[in-house]
């Protein structure tokens, strides 16, 4: 995981130009909470132990801690409870990833084979249910509203799940798309940022900003996510292009592309999941040369505009700076 100099704070999100001491106060925060995940997904028993630190040791963002702390930096900073919160939401999101692997029959996650496919899929549904339960157990200590936020939280994800596998219906499908991703990703990175407010102090106002901020930033990072897997090259974005067309998940820009209309062979292409590889180079070219794409990147920018109304109502210091550079980094990695 490539980090920022010196501070072990994954180097994406427009971070590295931050205070140099806010980069170092959350850094310090990040490594109690990986040490905090080592000890709270132990288990005595030898299996139980290797399928919940599969996932774990694979790595990842950990955004969701990360903004949980960064969130803190506008009172108090990394108190025991925010450091407790930030593993908790950290668990929800791992939980969700095994859970999420069973239901796409996925065989890789993180450049490793994905639990269901090392295991089965009963291993990995269990091993994201003991996550769950560690989870609500760590958030039982932090008082009843916590519980509540986070017995809110996992209905949210719930349910946006459910509203992807049932699909849009007679909904608009547009609607219905960022229905889901704000519920599916928006909604753990708003109480993220809720529970970053609540155990470091803050005002009232201050924790429904931090909500509403990481709400909004989590389904834009979604939104720039879609755009990126069709508009950037292999080499720049490190992912390779076309992996939603291949599993025939209909994103953003190919939704507005499908309710434009106006390219026959495209809808075609975007009927189904796409196997040969000649057929997902066409529909890439098609996508990025219709306007889909640029309306994607519009939508965008409103989610963006929103998360810098929701900064306002912050007080300015470090945090808020740091906040504004990671909105504005939603827009730069689409470029």
């Amino acid at each position: 995981m490539t980090t920022t100099e010196n501070s072990g704070i994954p180097a994406f999100l427009g971070l590295d130009q931050a205070d140099p001491r806010l980069v170092g106060t959350v850094a310090g925060g990040l490594a109690r909470v990986e040490s905090m995940l080592r000890e709270v997904v132990h288990s005595d028993f030898e299996f139980v132990d290797e399928a919940a630190l599969h996932l774990f040791k694979a790595g990842g963002k950990r955004f969701r801690p990360l903004f949980t702390l960064l969130a803190a930096e506008f009172n108090d900073g990394a108190t025991d409870q925010v450091v407790t919160a930030a593993v908790a939401v950290e668990l929800v999101h791992l939980a969700t990833l095994y859970h999420d692997d069973v239901m796409d029959e996925a065989t890789m996650r993180r450049g490793d084979a994905s639990a269901n496919a090392r295991w089965n899929n009963s291993v990995a549904i269990l091993t994201g249910d003991f996550l769950f339960a560690h989870a609500s157990m760590l958030v039982a200590d932090l008082g009843a509203e916590a519980t509540r936020v986070i017995a809110e939280t996992m209905r949210e994800l719930v349910t946006g799940q459910m509203r992807e596998t049932v699909g849009p219906g007679a909904d608009d499908p547009v609607e219905h798309y960022l229905s889901v991703i704000g519920q599916k990703t928006g909604s753990l990175i708003a109480t993220s940022g809720r529970y970053g407010g609540l155990f470091s102090g803050a005002s009232r106002t201050e924790v429904e900003a931090l909500h509403r901020f990481g709400e909004i930033i989590g389904a834009a990072f979604q939104i720039s996510d879609d755009i990126i897997d069709i508009a950037s090259p292999a080499h720049e974005s490190g992912k390779t292009p076309g992996t939603d067309l291949r599993e025939g998940v209909l994103t953003l820009p190919m939704l507005y592309a499908i309710a434009e209309g106006d390219d026959p062979r495209l809808g075609e292409l975007l009927s189904g999941p796409i196997a040969a590889d000649d057929a997902v180079e066409e529909a890439l070219e098609r996508l990025r040369r219709s306007a889909g794409l640029e309306r994607a990147r519009q939508t965008l920018g409103t989610y963006v505009e929103r998360g810098y109304a929701a900064l306002g109502d912050l007080p300015p210091c470090a945090a808020r700076d740091a906040m504004e550079l990671l909105t504005r980094y939603v827009v730069a990695r689409t470029r």
